[in-house]
C-alpha cells in the first residue's frame, strides 16, 4: 500500500516563501491565491519568546472533513493524497468551510482548488515543486509505507506534531521538532 505524507523541518525552515513561489509556478495558481502559504507561529513569554516559521498547506487528512461533506464525491482520497476532481466539483464550497486548515479555495476555471502534493509528477522520479526548491531541504515528501523512505526515517527519529490534533482528522503533513535522543528512543 501507500501512504503519500510530507513533513517539514521546524528547525530549517526560514520562511523565504520559495516553495509558495514554485508551487504557484508549477500549479498555474491564480494571482491572489495559493495552494501553500507561510506561518509565523510566537510562542512563550518575554524574553523566552520562540518563534516558529514554516510554510503549510492541505494535511492531506486520513479523516478529512472536506472528503465527508462532498455532495459530488469530487473530494476524495488515493493513496493517502486527498484530491478534488475538477469535472465533478460544483463550488458548493462546503468542503472550504469543512476544512480546519484554511486549505481550500474557489479556483477561477470554476472548481475548488487546493493542495495535491503534486500528485501529476507522482511516478517521475521528482519530488513535489515545493521540496525540489526549498533552500534549506526542510520539506520532504514520500511514502510512509516505504520503511525506507526518507519521510519514514524522519518520523521514526525526530519529535514530530501535526496540526490541529483535537480534530482527530488524521492529518499527513508533520512538523519536525527536535532529534530524539538515545535515551528518549529506548525509554520512550
Amino acid at each position: 500500500m501507500t501512504t503519500y505524507a510530507m513533513c517539514i523541518d521546524l528547525t530549517t525552515c526560514v520562511g523565504c516563501d520559495a516553495c509558495v513561489v514554485a508551487c504557484k509556478d508549477e500549479n498555474n495558481v491564480p494571482d491572489g491565491f495559493s495552494r501553500d502559504w507561510t506561518e509565523e507561529y510566537l510562542s512563550g513569554n518575554y524574553p523566552n519568546l520562540k518563534l516558529e516559521v514554516y510554510s503549510n498547506r492541505c494535511q492531506h487528512c486520513e479523516n478529512a472533513p472536506c472528503v465527508a461533506v462532498c455532495p459530488t464525491k469530487a473530494s476524495y482520497i488515493k493513496d493517502g493524497l486527498v484530491l478534488i476532481d475538477k469535472d465533478n466539483c460544483v463550488e458548493c464550497t462546503h468542503c472550504i468551510t469543512a476544512c480546519p486548515y484554511g486549505a481550500r479555495y474557489r479556483h477561477a476555471g470554476k472548481y475548488v482548488d487546493k493542495c495535491t502534493f503534486c500528485d501529476h509528477r507522482l511516478g517521475t522520479g521528482k519530488s513535489t515543486a515545493c521540496a525540489e526548491i526549498c533552500p534549506t531541504n526542510s520539506l520532504v515528501f514520500g511514502d510512509l509505507d516505504d520503511p525506507y523512505s526518507e519521510i519514514s526515517k524522519l518520523i521514526a527519529t525526530r519529535k514530530y506534531r501535526t496540526l490541529n490534533p483535537l480534530k482527530e482528522t488524521g492529518p499527513k503533513y508533520f512538523l519536525l521538532e527536535s532529534i530524539i535522543t538515545r535515551e528518549e528512543l529506548t525509554y520512550g
